[in-house]
């Protein structure tokens, strides 16, 4: 094949790709079949599936058993707005993680004592194996999930105080800076590394989408004088949400 030459596949799924987005096939239309495309275009049976199987994977064709493949309906992405961290008594759980103010948010919970992985003792500078509290959330903005976060805060510093169980107590439902200020921990600083992978099947049917799409997954630590009191792993659907900061330039 000469360089720069694509390969049969890939050209038909990008033309089909451009068909679905100039509307040409809009959302709910079936997908023409392997036969068809292997007509129209002149390829073999081998390559129309593997065009077919390019658009199902990048998410703009689902199948629907014994019915075929329709193009899928494309969500317009949303803002999730990370702008800074609230003052004590301005933050919640949610506003927290979805700070945009135009958006009504609930969220739902669990708590329970856990070991700490390798992975997340190293984010909080902690033995392997140390008792940490790790709460899971589902996150909802006007009835949709939008997110899920699972945080991990070290019992050594959270342990027998009333701040112990993130949702219960005096401070039930307030942020990681108001409850750590309660029992005189200071939050000065936190760190939020972005990456992507596809989701994994749990996360994508507790957020409404397809296994094996892509999340977006925020790894957020906040710190008080340079210790690491709280980690968490912040998940949400690449395709229906993007993670956009206004931060301050000082």
């Amino acid at each position: 094949m000469p360089f720069g030459e694509q390969p049969a596949y890939l050209r038909v799924a990008g033309d089909l790709r451009q068909k679905i987005a100039d509307g040409s096939l809009p959302p709910h239309t079936r997908l023409p079949s392997q036969a068809r495309i292997r007509e129209e275009y002149g390829v073999s049976d081998t390559v129309a599936l593997e065009a077919r199987k390019v658009l199902m994977a990048e998410g703009l064709v689902e199948g629907r058993s014994g019915s075929g493949t329709y193009v899928r309906e494309q969500p317009v992405p949303r803002r999730i707005a990370r702008t800074g961290y609230r003052a004590a008594g301005e933050s919640t759980p949610f506003r927290q993680e979805h700070a945009d103010d135009r958006v009504a948010g609930t969220w739902e919970s669990s708590s329970e004592q856990a070991e700490a992985s390798t992975e997340i003792a190293a984010r909080l500078d902690i033995a392997p194996g140390e008792r940490v509290m790790r709460t899971r959330y589902v996150y909802r903005a006007e009835g949709e999930p939008t997110m899920l976060s699972t945080s991990w805060e070290p019992l050594a510093v959270t342990g027998r105080t009333p701040v112990m169980l993130p949702e219960e107590g005096p401070l039930a439902g307030r942020g990681v800076v108001e409850r750590m200020a309660a029992i005189d921990v200071i939050v000065d600083n936190v760190l939020e590394e972005i990456g992507a992978r596809p989701g994994l099947a749990e996360e994508t049917l507790a957020l409404g989408g397809v296994p094996g799409h892509a999340v977006i997954v925020v790894a957020r630590t906040f710190f008080a004088s340079g210790r690491p009191v709280e980690t968490a792993d912040v998940v949400v659907p690449a395709d229906r949400f993007r993670v956009s900061y206004h931060l301050p330039v000082k």
